[in-house]
């Protein structure tokens, strides 16, 4: 499916779903999960842990609380903090899961961050390729806006260049 590439911060996007970069355990500490627990408020974090934990690639789904969403789906890219790093399997799972349950429950719009490729440890451009091949391949019956959102230019840049790549089947 076709996607876009867009450069903010993933807690101030607007859309039907924002996609948590998660570990197992469903705890939102740092990096994205940080971002979305500030703005969507404690009881995002709260409904997060309640659902947890999930298996590695696993997605779990809560209401968005304070976020301007209907619902976030926490994408367990990553192994419990400290237990491991994210694998290119962990990656392409968590993304389809998260993709595959934001159709099912009949959402149009979908944002997703660099899953696994911050405190993860992933390398991002690989990570990105991983994503966006996902994405590309998806045949969604609701899903008609996903964005994959970067925070800084030089993710925004990376995460771009390897969108068109893709896009052209490099």
């Amino acid at each position: 499916m076709e996607f876009t590439v867009v450069q903010g911060d993933i807690a101030a996007q607007e859309a039907d779903v924002l996609v948590n970069a998660a570990g197992t355990s469903l705890r939102m500490g740092s990096g994205v999960a940080g971002a979305l627990r500030r703005r969507g408020g404690e009881e995002l974090n709260e409904a997060a842990m309640a659902e947890g934990p999930v298996d590695l690639g696993g997605v779990a789904v809560t209401d968005a609380f304070g976020l301007d969403a209907d619902y976030v789906v926490h994408a367990a890219a990553m192994p419990h903090h400290g237990d491991g790093k994210a694998t290119e399997t962990s990656i392409r799972e968590a993304t389809r899961n998260s993709l595959a349950a934001a159709d099912e429950l009949d959402c149009a719009s979908l944002v997703v961050p660099a899953l696994g490729c911050g405190v993860a440890g992933f390398p991002l451009e690989e990570g990105a390729r991983i994503i966006c091949e996902e994405i590309d391949a998806f045949d969604p019956t609701s899903l008609t806006d996903v964005r994959f959102v970067a925070y800084s230019d030089e993710e925004f840049e990376t995460v771009r260049r390897v969108a068109d790549e893709v896009a052209e089947g490099e």
